[in-house]
C-alpha cells in the first residue's frame, strides 16, 4: 500500500513537470503572462467569450483579464499599454497606428419598462423632442462621450457602470436605455421590458465591432490564438457595406 501511494504522488510529480515543461515552451514560444481584453460594456453579451474557451484548452496556464471599459477608456488602456486588445464599435477614422481585425456586430435595442411612457403598450412611436427628454440611462461612468455618440439620444442622461445596474433602473421605469439584443429579448419576450418605438428612426441599431491592437507592439501568442479564433469565427458573415 505504501508502494502504491509512492507510485501515485511520483505520478502527481510527473504530471506537473510535465506541466511546467510545457507552460516553459509556451514562454519561450512567446506566451505572454497575462492577456489583457478592454471588452465595450456593450460587447459582454455575445459571441465574444466563445473563442475564450479555445484559448483556455490551448493555454490552461495563461492568465487572462477581460475589463469592462468604454469605448474611449478602451482605446485610452491600448495605447497607454494597459491592455493588449480593445473591442469596440467601428469609428469613422483610421489612426495609423493600430491594426484591427472585424468581428462582426451588436445589434442594440431601444427598451424601456412597460410601466414608462416610452414603453406603455399602445403608445405611439415617440417624436423626436420627446424622446430627447426622456432620461436615458448610459453605461459611461464618468461621462457620457465616453459611449459611442450614435447610442446618445436624450439631453437628460444617467450613467451607470455596469449593464446589470443598467437593466436593474430600466426595469424599474427610470428612463430607457439601448441594451444588447441577447440580454433583452427574453425580457421582451416575458413582457418584463417593452421595445421603445421612435417616429423617425429604427429602435433596433447594429454596430459593427472591430478588435483593435497596436502595430509597433508584437502581440503574444494568447492573443494572436484568441485573434485567430475570432476570424474563424465571423469568416462566413457577409463584408461589411
Amino acid at each position: 500500500s505504501a508502494a502504491l501511494a509512492l507510485e501515485s504522488q511520483a505520478r502527481q510529480v510527473i504530471c506537473q513537470l510535465n506541466l511546467l515543461d510545457a507552460q516553459a515552451l509556451q514562454l519561450h514560444q512567446g506566451l505572454e503572462k497575462r492577456l489583457t481584453i478592454a471588452m465595450a460594456p456593450e460587447l459582454q453579451t455575445g459571441p465574444w467569450s466563445q473563442p475564450l474557451h479555445a484559448l483556455a484548452q490551448a493555454f490552461p496556464g495563461l492568465e487572462v483579464e477581460v475589463r469592462s471599459a468604454s469605448q474611449r477608456e478602451a482605446i485610452r488602456l491600448l495605447h497607454d499599454g494597459t491592455v493588449q486588445l480593445a473591442l469596440v464599435f467601428e469609428r469613422p477614422g483610421i489612426d495609423e497606428r493600430e491594426s484591427f481585425l472585424e468581428a462582426g456586430s451588436q445589434l442594440l435595442v431601444a427598451v424601456a419598462s412597460p410601466r414608462h411612457p416610452a414603453g406603455m403598450q399602445g403608445a405611439l412611436p415617440l417624436p423626436e423632442e420627446t424622446f430627447a427628454e426622456q432620461r436615458q440611462i448610459i453605461v459611461a461612468s464618468g461621462n457620457p462621450t465616453g459611449s459611442d455618440p450614435r447610442m446618445v439620444l436624450s439631453r437628460r442622461i444617467w450613467l451607470t457602470d455596469s449593464y446589470l445596474a443598467t437593466l436593474e433602473l430600466v426595469h424599474s421605469g427610470l428612463g430607457w436605455a439601448y441594451l444588447p439584443q441577447p440580454l433583452v429579448e427574453p425580457l421582451i419576450a416575458s413582457g418584463a421590458l417593452a421595445e421603445v418605438r421612435f417616429d423617425n428612426m429604427a429602435s433596433r441599431l447594429r454596430l459593427w465591432v472591430d478588435i483593435i491592437w497596436i502595430k509597433p507592439r508584437p502581440l503574444g501568442l494568447g492573443a494572436r490564438h484568441y485573434l485567430d479564433s475570432v476570424r474563424k469565427l465571423f469568416e462566413k458573415d457577409p463584408p461589411r457595406a
